[in-house]
Protein backbone atom coordinates (compact mmCIF):
# COMPACT_ATOMS: atom_id res chain seq x y z
CA UNK A 1 0.00 0.00 0.00
CA UNK A 2 3.21 2.20 -0.04
CA UNK A 3 2.92 2.50 -3.74
CA UNK A 4 -0.05 4.06 -3.33
CA UNK A 5 1.22 6.91 -1.24
CA UNK A 6 4.38 7.33 -3.50
CA UNK A 7 2.09 7.59 -6.21
CA UNK A 8 -0.44 9.95 -4.88
CA UNK A 9 2.56 12.24 -3.80
CA UNK A 10 3.92 12.00 -7.52
CA UNK A 11 0.42 12.62 -9.04
CA UNK A 12 -1.58 15.39 -7.23
CA UNK A 13 1.55 17.92 -6.88
CA UNK A 14 2.28 16.90 -11.11
CA UNK A 15 -0.83 17.80 -11.81
CA UNK A 16 -1.41 20.70 -10.07
CA UNK A 17 2.49 22.21 -11.45
CA UNK A 18 1.44 21.30 -14.90
CA UNK A 19 -1.62 22.80 -14.85
CA UNK A 20 0.21 26.44 -13.66
CA UNK A 21 2.74 25.69 -16.19
CA UNK A 22 0.35 25.28 -19.03
CA UNK A 23 -2.30 28.23 -17.80
CA UNK A 24 0.46 30.54 -17.73
CA UNK A 25 1.77 29.88 -21.18
CA UNK A 26 -2.01 29.72 -22.58
CA UNK A 27 -3.87 32.42 -20.88
CA UNK A 28 -0.96 35.41 -20.65
CA UNK A 29 -3.37 38.02 -19.22
CA UNK A 30 -3.83 36.21 -16.22
CA UNK A 31 -2.55 37.10 -13.08
CA UNK A 32 -0.39 33.75 -10.99
CA UNK A 33 -2.94 34.45 -8.57
CA UNK A 34 -5.22 33.47 -11.27
CA UNK A 35 -3.33 30.67 -12.58
CA UNK A 36 -3.08 29.07 -8.85
CA UNK A 37 -7.22 29.71 -8.54
CA UNK A 38 -8.02 27.42 -11.19
CA UNK A 39 -4.90 25.14 -11.33
CA UNK A 40 -6.49 24.01 -7.75
CA UNK A 41 -9.86 23.61 -9.05
CA UNK A 42 -8.51 21.45 -11.56
CA UNK A 43 -6.61 19.40 -9.29
CA UNK A 44 -9.82 19.40 -7.11
CA UNK A 45 -12.19 17.65 -9.52
CA UNK A 46 -9.71 15.21 -10.56
CA UNK A 47 -9.33 14.14 -7.08
CA UNK A 48 -12.77 14.58 -6.32
CA UNK A 49 -13.55 12.06 -9.74
CA UNK A 50 -11.81 9.27 -8.70
CA UNK A 51 -13.07 9.54 -4.81
CA UNK A 52 -16.41 9.44 -6.12
CA UNK A 53 -15.46 6.57 -8.79
CA UNK A 54 -13.78 4.51 -6.49
CA UNK A 55 -16.91 5.61 -3.27
CA UNK A 56 -19.18 3.60 -5.70
CA UNK A 57 -16.86 1.05 -6.84
CA UNK A 58 -16.78 -0.11 -2.79
CA UNK A 59 -20.74 0.48 -1.74
CA UNK A 60 -21.76 -1.21 -4.78
CA UNK A 61 -19.15 -4.19 -3.65
CA UNK A 62 -20.02 -4.58 -0.41
CA UNK A 63 -23.41 -6.59 0.54
CA UNK A 64 -22.56 -6.91 4.46
CA UNK A 65 -22.14 -3.12 5.36
CA UNK A 66 -20.13 -4.32 8.00
CA UNK A 67 -17.64 -7.21 7.29
CA UNK A 68 -17.38 -7.43 3.81
CA UNK A 69 -14.06 -5.77 2.62
CA UNK A 70 -12.31 -4.17 -0.66
CA UNK A 71 -8.81 -3.27 -1.19
CA UNK A 72 -9.74 0.11 -2.79
CA UNK A 73 -10.41 1.61 0.42
CA UNK A 74 -7.05 1.34 2.31
CA UNK A 75 -5.24 1.97 -1.31
CA UNK A 76 -7.49 5.11 -1.96
CA UNK A 77 -6.98 6.83 1.69
CA UNK A 78 -3.25 6.52 1.05
CA UNK A 79 -3.53 7.80 -2.49
CA UNK A 80 -5.72 11.00 -1.79
CA UNK A 81 -3.65 11.76 1.65
CA UNK A 82 -1.20 13.86 -0.51
CA UNK A 83 -3.84 15.37 -1.84
CA UNK A 84 -5.08 16.92 1.48
CA UNK A 85 -1.74 18.42 1.96
CA UNK A 86 -1.33 20.02 -1.39
CA UNK A 87 -4.97 21.42 -0.92
CA UNK A 88 -4.01 23.06 2.15
CA UNK A 89 -0.43 24.58 0.22
CA UNK A 90 -2.83 25.17 -2.78
CA UNK A 91 -5.19 27.17 -0.62
CA UNK A 92 -2.78 29.58 0.90
CA UNK A 93 -1.01 30.00 -2.22
CA UNK A 94 -4.57 31.79 -3.60
CA UNK A 95 -4.45 33.32 -0.60
CA UNK A 96 -0.96 34.72 -0.97
CA UNK A 97 -1.78 36.06 -4.16
CA UNK A 98 -5.00 37.11 -3.84
CA UNK A 99 -3.34 40.35 -1.05
CA UNK A 100 -1.33 41.55 -3.74
CA UNK A 101 -4.61 41.34 -6.16
CA UNK A 102 -5.90 43.80 -3.51
CA UNK A 103 -4.02 46.48 -5.39
CA UNK A 104 -3.44 44.91 -9.43
CA UNK A 105 -0.74 46.75 -10.06
CA UNK A 106 1.10 45.81 -6.52
CA UNK A 107 2.70 42.12 -6.01
CA UNK A 108 2.48 40.32 -2.75
CA UNK A 109 5.10 41.63 -0.89
CA UNK A 110 6.44 38.19 0.37
CA UNK A 111 5.80 35.30 2.65
CA UNK A 112 5.27 35.47 6.24
CA UNK A 113 4.25 34.21 9.51
CA UNK A 114 1.25 37.37 9.16
CA UNK A 115 0.13 36.02 5.79
CA UNK A 116 -0.30 32.71 7.05
CA UNK A 117 -2.15 33.99 10.18
CA UNK A 118 -4.61 35.86 8.01
CA UNK A 119 -4.67 32.65 5.84
CA UNK A 120 -5.82 30.38 9.10
CA UNK A 121 -8.09 32.90 9.71
CA UNK A 122 -10.09 33.57 6.52
CA UNK A 123 -10.18 29.62 5.62
CA UNK A 124 -9.99 27.95 8.89
CA UNK A 125 -12.80 25.65 8.51
CA UNK A 126 -11.59 24.00 5.40
CA UNK A 127 -7.99 23.79 6.95
CA UNK A 128 -9.09 22.38 10.08
CA UNK A 129 -11.10 19.54 7.53
CA UNK A 130 -8.41 18.44 5.75
CA UNK A 131 -6.15 18.19 8.64
CA UNK A 132 -9.43 16.53 10.41
CA UNK A 133 -9.04 13.55 7.06
CA UNK A 134 -5.35 13.45 7.47
CA UNK A 135 -4.46 13.57 11.42
CA UNK A 136 -7.49 11.48 11.99
CA UNK A 137 -9.52 9.56 9.27
CA UNK A 138 -6.61 8.19 7.85
CA UNK A 139 -5.00 6.58 10.75
CA UNK A 140 -8.41 5.34 11.71
CA UNK A 141 -9.15 3.97 8.50
CA UNK A 142 -5.95 1.84 8.17
CA UNK A 143 -5.14 0.94 11.63
CA UNK A 144 -8.58 1.16 14.09
CA UNK A 145 -11.31 -0.48 12.11
CA UNK A 146 -10.33 -3.78 12.42
CA UNK A 147 -11.25 -4.00 8.91
CA UNK A 148 -15.05 -3.03 9.35
CA UNK A 149 -17.20 -1.01 7.47
CA UNK A 150 -15.87 -0.42 3.96
CA UNK A 151 -19.14 0.10 2.90
CA UNK A 152 -19.23 3.27 4.99
CA UNK A 153 -15.82 4.39 4.16
CA UNK A 154 -17.32 3.97 0.51
CA UNK A 155 -20.23 6.25 1.14
CA UNK A 156 -17.81 9.02 2.57
CA UNK A 157 -15.79 8.89 -0.82
CA UNK A 158 -18.78 9.64 -2.53
CA UNK A 159 -19.14 12.72 -0.80
CA UNK A 160 -17.12 14.39 -3.32
CA UNK A 161 -19.37 13.70 -5.92
CA UNK A 162 -20.61 17.89 -6.04
CA UNK A 163 -16.93 19.04 -5.62
CA UNK A 164 -16.15 19.16 -9.93
CA UNK A 165 -19.44 21.55 -10.04
CA UNK A 166 -18.19 23.75 -7.37
CA UNK A 167 -15.04 23.80 -9.16
CA UNK A 168 -16.14 24.71 -12.55
CA UNK A 169 -18.70 26.90 -10.73
CA UNK A 170 -15.48 28.92 -9.29
CA UNK A 171 -13.59 28.44 -12.94
CA UNK A 172 -17.19 29.79 -14.89
CA UNK A 173 -16.67 32.80 -12.57
CA UNK A 174 -12.83 33.47 -13.06
CA UNK A 175 -13.81 33.18 -17.23
CA UNK A 176 -15.91 35.82 -16.84
CA UNK A 177 -18.89 33.45 -17.19
CA UNK A 178 -20.84 33.76 -14.08
CA UNK A 179 -23.94 35.37 -15.79
CA UNK A 180 -24.55 32.36 -18.09
CA UNK A 181 -27.19 29.57 -18.65
CA UNK A 182 -24.14 27.13 -18.42
CA UNK A 183 -23.44 28.68 -14.97
CA UNK A 184 -26.91 28.78 -13.65
CA UNK A 185 -27.26 25.49 -14.38
CA UNK A 186 -24.24 24.09 -12.85
CA UNK A 187 -25.35 26.05 -9.50
CA UNK A 188 -28.16 24.05 -9.34
CA UNK A 189 -26.07 20.93 -9.86
CA UNK A 190 -24.25 22.04 -7.00
CA UNK A 191 -26.86 22.17 -4.56
CA UNK A 192 -28.55 19.28 -5.95
CA UNK A 193 -25.31 17.02 -5.63
CA UNK A 194 -23.38 18.56 -2.25
CA UNK A 195 -27.40 17.91 -0.69
CA UNK A 196 -27.50 14.57 -1.96
CA UNK A 197 -24.32 13.33 -1.66
CA UNK A 198 -22.73 15.20 1.39
CA UNK A 199 -26.17 15.91 3.73
CA UNK A 200 -28.54 12.93 2.87
CA UNK A 201 -25.82 10.29 2.80
CA UNK A 202 -25.76 9.64 6.34
CA UNK A 203 -28.88 9.01 7.01
CA UNK A 204 -28.76 6.80 4.19
CA UNK A 205 -25.67 4.92 5.96
CA UNK A 206 -27.78 4.49 8.78
CA UNK A 207 -31.01 2.96 6.90
CA UNK A 208 -28.76 0.73 5.36
CA UNK A 209 -27.03 -0.43 8.87
CA UNK A 210 -30.61 -0.61 10.18
CA UNK A 211 -32.07 -2.85 6.84
CA UNK A 212 -29.12 -5.31 7.24
CA UNK A 213 -29.95 -5.54 10.94
CA UNK A 214 -33.68 -5.21 11.26
CA UNK A 215 -33.58 -1.69 13.07
CA UNK A 216 -36.12 1.12 12.07
CA UNK A 217 -34.01 3.89 10.80
CA UNK A 218 -34.93 6.33 14.04
CA UNK A 219 -33.83 3.57 16.19
CA UNK A 220 -30.18 2.92 14.86
CA UNK A 221 -28.26 5.78 16.28
CA UNK A 222 -29.02 4.31 19.68
CA UNK A 223 -27.47 0.65 18.32
CA UNK A 224 -24.15 2.50 17.64
CA UNK A 225 -21.10 3.50 20.10
CA UNK A 226 -21.28 6.78 20.95
CA UNK A 227 -17.94 7.57 19.12
CA UNK A 228 -19.97 6.67 15.60
CA UNK A 229 -22.27 8.95 16.28
CA UNK A 230 -19.79 11.82 17.16
CA UNK A 231 -17.65 11.25 13.99
CA UNK A 232 -20.41 11.39 11.84
CA UNK A 233 -21.69 14.31 13.27
CA UNK A 234 -18.37 15.57 13.43
CA UNK A 235 -18.16 15.54 9.19
CA UNK A 236 -21.91 16.30 9.12
CA UNK A 237 -21.73 19.57 10.77
CA UNK A 238 -19.49 21.66 8.10
CA UNK A 239 -21.45 19.97 5.26
CA UNK A 240 -24.69 21.76 6.78
CA UNK A 241 -22.83 24.91 7.20
CA UNK A 242 -20.96 25.41 3.73
CA UNK A 243 -24.70 24.20 2.37
CA UNK A 244 -26.12 26.80 4.20
CA UNK A 245 -23.51 29.26 2.52
CA UNK A 246 -24.30 27.68 -0.68
CA UNK A 247 -27.89 28.76 -0.73
CA UNK A 248 -27.44 32.56 0.65
CA UNK A 249 -24.66 33.15 -2.48
CA UNK A 250 -27.48 31.14 -4.95
CA UNK A 251 -30.17 33.32 -3.60
CA UNK A 252 -27.83 36.34 -3.91
CA UNK A 253 -26.97 35.61 -7.70
CA UNK A 254 -30.82 35.15 -8.20
CA UNK A 255 -31.80 38.31 -7.04
CA UNK A 256 -28.90 40.23 -9.04
CA UNK A 257 -29.99 38.76 -12.20
CA UNK A 258 -33.63 39.40 -11.35
CA UNK A 259 -32.54 43.32 -10.59
CA UNK A 260 -30.54 43.40 -13.87
CA UNK A 261 -33.43 41.76 -15.85
CA UNK A 262 -35.74 44.49 -14.63
CA UNK A 263 -32.92 47.21 -15.16
CA UNK A 264 -32.86 45.70 -18.44
CA UNK A 265 -36.81 45.85 -19.12
CA UNK A 266 -36.51 49.52 -17.36
CA UNK A 267 -34.06 50.99 -20.02
CA UNK A 268 -35.78 48.97 -22.79
CA UNK A 269 -37.64 51.75 -24.84
CA UNK A 270 -41.64 51.82 -24.74
CA UNK A 271 -43.00 51.28 -28.32
CA UNK A 272 -46.54 52.47 -29.26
Amino acid sequence: MFSALVCGASVFPGLFFTFRKLLRSAVTHWSEGDVVVVSERLVSAIHASVSTAAGVTVVTSCRDVMTDSHWLVNGFVLFGAPYMALDIYAMYLSHFHAQGGKDPGRAPSGHSLQTVRDFLHKDWILVLHHLTLLLVFLPITLFFRRGLGDFFVGCLFTTEFSTPFVSLGKILIQLGLDNTRLHRINGIAVLLSFFTCRILIFPFMYWMYGRQFGIPLHRVAFHLPLHCNVGNLVILAPQIYWFFLLLKKAKRLYLRQKRGRGDGHKDRPKTD
